[in-house]
């Protein structure tokens, strides 16, 4: 920090997540500090700053999409986590000391927000399968002024009059609705841990696509659109449908920022690589013909070839050479114009393999399922995965998910699914690291549903769907890497669940004061233990969740590639600053403690050092519960 700003004995650590409307409003004030008076953003001086960019208009006349509810699921998402967290599921998880791979049981709301420090702008690659809005059980049901109670109320462990799903009917008025109100806060809030050259994937089908691309439209923007891919889901039509029978649903794709995305392309393959071939012997090498024209016309690019057998050529009927005539005949002077064999074919490009792209083939928006598969096979893989039990309908594909990790992700990225389901993204990772030696690292969210008492999965054991999925990845870990012996892959995972806040939560209702004098005692709740204690802090001040900190005695020290934290729920004296300078390896280190039985005396002497001594002001930070 050099010389840094130094602590002061009033910071205090706070126990919810950022608010984003206060944090772009100092990001406003920092562009532009006329915009300020009396500490408030004046609107009228920001409008006259902006005023070159912005069009005359008429206020009432814009393009908008809106819908009732639409200005509280803009707030549900701005709204800080306070009274959640996460707790630790040592027992269930599988290499708990050394994966970075994470599984989160909870609604996906609360924990975007409690990932939104910690992950912020680190998640390569998103893949999201979400309610696809037909009409049957929907769960997510957002109350953001009590969303830890609302969280027990859809997971079954609060009554909430004998119901803990609302059905979306499309005889309910608010049919597409409340569907855009779930979805909307999450996509917000998803966009904030995207990196500038992150991607996202959404899976949906007709009922919400077009409505879900308008909001992607408004939240990611429409020039950071990418592409509506149509995945062919299905191989045979269903003869019971009076009209059509669907056969494919589409993959919305968004970049964060497109101009600084560029995709890996769809590997190359000895299928693909077996359409080149070289009947002219040319020096270059295998080459692949394609063709010359291109639809609809340009009128300078319509005239006749003679081909070299003296026929002459024109392009078809609608349609335009795709070069100018200046073009073609550098082309063909290069000689990358094929005739045929004997020289009276239609004329076609030369395209050569040792020119394409290096690192794979341009995906195009029509995903077959001979190449990712279709719902059935993924169904039926499922099941034969989990030993001829069906517990899920309809699962995605994990060559389908695959294709989009090995699209736009990096060796080391790290993926997030936030409607996580059967859990097959966690696979399609660790099938793509199997393949390419990556190291790619997944975080799982899925809302801990339980299972029917009359279902399969009930019967043999799984109260909930977490559970399902979690088995699921165990299952599909062991099989990778019998298929890939010798890799060094990570096939464990962290469990996490949502939780209330093991930190007391001030209530300014006069009725419970007595009881608010408990925080005088502890800022603890009883029931926590200092392990959870410790981690909420860590997810609260931006430690990812893989991190495993190093524990001495009631002391917990966290450390990533640029945050380090010291969380001190023990006993200390005037010395602590010196023992901890002597563990810390970063620049700066926040450190996070609670006051002593002496109080303020410690807390005097501690803040008195740091004053004194510029060794410790200039890499510590202090918080104080």
């Amino acid at each position: 920090m050099g010389g840094g700003k130094g602590p002061t004995s009033k910071r205090y650590f706070s126990a919810s997540t950022p608010n984003f409307k206060t944090e772009a409003a100092q990001k406003l004030a920092k562009l532009f500090p006329e915009i300020v008076a009396d500490g408030q953003i004046d609107i009228n001086v920001l409008e006259e700053l902006l005023s070159p960019d912005l069009e005359e208009v008429d206020s009432n006349e814009k393009y908008e999409f809106t819908w009732r509810g639409k200005g509280n699921a803009k707030r549900i998402a701005d709204i800080p986590a306070h009274d959640t967290t996460l707790i630790a599921d040592k027992k269930c998880s599988k290499g708990w000391d050394t994966t970075k791979n994470v599984y989160i049981e909870g609604d996906n709301l609360e924990a975007l927000k409690l990932m939104q420090k910690a992950y912020s702008e680190k998640i390569k690659m998103i893949y999201i399968d979400p309610p696809y809005n037909t009409g049957h059980d929907f769960v997510y049901k957002d109350n953001y002024h009590d969303s830890y109670e609302n969280y027990l109320k859809e997971t079954g462990q609060l009554d909430d009059e004998g119901n803990i799903t609302t059905t979306n009917k499309e005889s309910n008025g608010r049919f597409h609705t409340d569907w855009l109100n779930m979805v909307y806060p999450r996509l917000k809030l998803a966009r904030n841990l995207l990196m500038d050259n992150g991607v996202i994937f959404i899976s949906i089908d007709d009922n919400e696509a077009a409505n879900l691309k308008k909001i992607c439209d408004e939240i990611f923007g429409e020039n950071n659109f990418l592409a509506q891919v149509v995945w062919e889901r299905a191989y045979a039509p269903i003869n019971l449908k009076k009209n059509f029978s669907p056969s494919h649903d589409y993959i919305l794709v968004y970049a964060k920022n497109a101009s600084l995305v560029e995709t890996n392309g769809i590997a190359r393959n000895d299928e693909t690589d077996s359409l080149y071939k070289n009947p002219d012997n040319d020096l270059r090498g295998d080459w692949k013909a394609s063709d010359l024209s291109v639809g609809p016309a340009i009128q300078s690019n319509i005239y006749p070839i003679i081909t070299p057998s003296g026929r002459v050529v024109e392009p078809p009927a609608g349609r335009s050479w795709s070069l100018s005539q200046k073009a073609f005949r550098e082309r063909l002077a290069d000689n990358r114009i094929w005739f045929g064999k004997n020289g009276d074919a239609v004329p076609s490009m030369k395209r050569f393999k040792s020119e394409l792209r290096k690192t794979g083939i341009t995906p195009m928006t029509i995903w077959k399922y001979k190449d990712v598969d279709h719902s059935q096979q993924a169904t039926q893989y499922l099941q034969k995965l989990m030993g001829g039990k069906k517990y899920f309908d309809y699962p995605k594909p994990v060559k389908l998910i695959q294709r989009a990790i090995q699209l736009y992700s990096e060796s080391d990225s790290v993926i997030l699914d936030f409607f996580s389901g059967s859990a097959t993204t966690a696979q399609a990772v660790m099938e793509q690291n199997a393949e390419d030696g990556g190291k790619r690292k997944f975080i799982m969210v899925q809302l801990p549903e339980k299972t029917s008492e009359k279902s399969v999965a009930y019967k043999d054991g799984y109260k909930n769907i977490t559970n399902i999925a979690e088995e699921r990845i165990r299952r599909a870990g062991e099989s990778i890497k019998k298929e890939y012996p010798n890799s060094n892959l990570d096939t464990g995972f962290k469990i996490f669940k949502l939780q209330k806040s093991t930190i007391k939560q001030w209530d300014d209702n006069p009725a419970n004061f007595e009881k608010q004098l408990e925080l005088l005692q502890s800022p603890f709740t009883q029931e926590s233990t200092n392990d959870q204690r410790a981690l909420e802090i860590a997810i609260k001040s931006g430690i990812n969740l893989d991190v495993t900190p190093e524990i001495d005695g009631d002391n917990y020290h966290f450390t990533t590639d640029d945050k380090e934290v010291f969380v001190i729920l023990g006993n200390y004296d005037e010395t602590l600053l010196d023992n901890l300078n002597e563990k810390r390896k970063l620049q700066n280190a926040i450190v996070v403690l609670r006051e002593m039985n002496n109080g303020s005396e410690t807390k005097f002497n501690l803040n008195e050092k740091l004053k004194q001594k510029p060794e410790l002001n200039d890499h510590f930070s202090l918080e104080w519960l």
